[in-house]
């Protein structure tokens, strides 16, 4: 999966020695998180950059634009492990492990912006369009499923529109308690959430797994 930063696919001005869009939306995504988007001004992100307005209307236009960096930065993570999965030969199911491992994998790697993805409301436009990517992700995750169940491998009896909420109701989880510094690394959560996950959703010789 290539790696990215927020917002270095846009044109950057130079501005202030160490201080560049990067950084300006890495702060802000976890000041949106403390205070909420709709609580923090313009004045907040310049009082906890230490820079003055001026400074961050250098790099971009409005604090909607902050936020559009960021929320764009965590669905892009998503996305592209949708490619990854959708090129992938093989069963639709192990396809669909590996999209999982590696949404765990951007979450955990882009775990503010994740957060303040899984935040938005769709109060202005910024957030209905990410809210709109979100559910092009969530239609993706049930078309997989859908074609693991016609395959043999998922059993029939849970929609598969459910089984994308669950599965990505348990990563999203992971916002609320994981911590970047604990003893858990992203390759044993996705280990974790595959084994609860998989164990009920696979059919083993036409019977749930564990039957």
């Amino acid at each position: 999966m290539t790696v990215t930063t927020p917002g270095n696919d846009r044109p950057t001005r130079r501005g202030r020695p160490g201080y560049d869009r990067q950084s300006l939306v890495q702060v802000a995504a976890k000041v949106f998180n403390d205070r909420g988007y709709d609580g923090t001004s313009m004045d907040d992100l310049s009082k906890k950059l230490g820079i003055s307005k001026s400074a961050i209307y250098h790099h971009v236009s409005s604090k909607d634009e902050l936020l559009q960096l960021a929320v764009d930065y965590a669905l892009d993570g998503l996305f592209a492990a949708a490619d990854e999965a959708e090129a992938m030969d093989g069963r639709a199911i192990d396809r669909l492990e590996h999209l999982v491992r590696a949404s765990v994998a951007v979450l955990v790697d882009r775990l503010p912006f994740v957060t303040l993805l899984l935040r938005v409301r769709g109060n202005t436009k910024v957030e209905r369009q990410a809210l709109a990517r979100r559910r092009q992700f969530d239609h993706f995750v049930s078309k997989m499923v859908a074609q693991a169940a016609a395959e043999g491998d998922v059993r029939p009896d849970v929609d598969p529109a459910n089984v994308s909420r669950l599965l990505f109701g348990m990563i999203n989880s992971l916002t609320e308690w994981y911590q970047p510094r604990g003893r858990a690394s992203a390759a044993e959560l996705a280990d974790a959430v595959c084994k609860i996950a998989f164990d009920g959703l696979r059919l083993q010789d036409g019977r749930p797994a564990g039957d």
